[in-house]
């Protein structure tokens, strides 16, 4: 359909890495205040600047395999503990339709921002994807760019209709290719009973009939919006049955350590509780007794060495 990313499925048009490599290049902003679809390898470093990890080629943060794994015990209240004292008082959102509530969703921020059409936009946007050899930038573009671990975040600002980011066929694509992390999408899904099948969590706002239409990609791993969060490429994203956070890579290691903390501390408590000789003010949250306290702390030094001596690398 002229004008619109919709068509989802091209049979005789396989995807290639070496073309998307070459499209995400050549779509690179040339004015430093233009967002259209990505950042330099230089600029995702400068505006990631806290990263202290390493990076995919393209400068992405790449939170490590070991910390993602821990994040998969986090719950929202646990990153909630650390990063609005930190001055990240907009990386949650919740109000979304959940596809698998009581499986994790957790994994690497890739972004990818839409807008409506407005067709002299659209009009160079795929001269320039044309001459890198696709022939228009269809939402295939971002999603055969997905590395293992990546949960696709994506700003449709918060359309139903025509905003369908993926289908039964390209959820199923997702998870294989990304290794089931997840999806994002302030926007819809449709094939819902197609997808409620597959084993990949997924947020989205609205389940539609509709394919996607009338919208143009304005931006590939760059900062987003996902209604009051700001997302951006690399992020750890954490979701449950509550909602979804968005956690900047040099907090994650701070936010993983507290909430082995915080489950230690509520092991302790409800420990105390089931002896039934304590009111819950006496333990909860800090045991105001001087004996108490000091029986926490060296039950909290304890556990701590306990299940940090049993992981890989500590």
């Amino acid at each position: 359909m002229p004008g619109t990313v919709g068509r989802v499925f091209r049979p005789g048009k396989p995807s290639s890495a070496a073309i998307v490599i070459c499209v995400a290049a050549l779509l690179t902003p040339v004015l430093s205040d233009a967002q259209l679809f990505t950042l330099t390898k230089d600029q995702m470093i400068e505006y990631t600047a806290q990263n202290p990890f390493e990076r995919f080629s393209d400068g992405r943060p790449k939170v490590p395999d070991a910390l993602i794994e821990r994040a998969r015990g986090l719950s929202s209240e646990e990153v909630y503990a650390v990063l609005p004292g930190k001055g990240f008082r907009n990386q949650y959102e919740d109000g979304f339709q959940i596809l698998h509530p009581d499986k994790k969703l957790v994994g690497r921020a890739f972004t990818v921002q839409f807008m409506p059409l407005r067709p002299d936009l659209d009009g160079a946007i795929n001269a320039k994807a044309k001459a890198a050899g696709v022939d228009r930038m269809y939402n295939q573009v971002p999603i055969d760019m997905l590395q293992p671990g990546d949960v696709l975040v994506v700003d449709l600002f918060g359309q139903a209709e025509g905003g369908t980011i993926v289908g039964d066929n390209l959820f199923y694509y997702i998870m294989k290719a990304a290794k089931g992390a997840g999806l994002v999408v302030d926007g819809a899904v449709r094939d819902l009973d197609g997808i409620s099948g597959m084993d990949m969590p997924a947020y989205f706002r609205r389940a539609h009939p509709s394919y996607l239409t009338n919208v143009i990609i304005s931006g590939i791993n760059i900062p987003v919006r996902i209604g009051k969060a700001t997302v951006m490429p690399g992020d750890l994203v954490v979701g449950d049955s509550e909602g979804v956070y968005f956690i900047p890579p040099a907090l994650v290691q701070q936010v993983v350590d507290n909430a082995d903390v915080i489950h230690i501390h509520d092991e302790w408590t409800r420990m105390k509780f089931e002896e039934g000789k304590y009111k819950s003010e006496e333990i909860y949250g800090t045991p105001k007794d001087p004996a108490l306290k000091k029986e926490y702390e060296e039950y909290l030094k304890k556990r701590l060495d306990e299940i940090r001596k049993g992981r890989p690398g500590l």
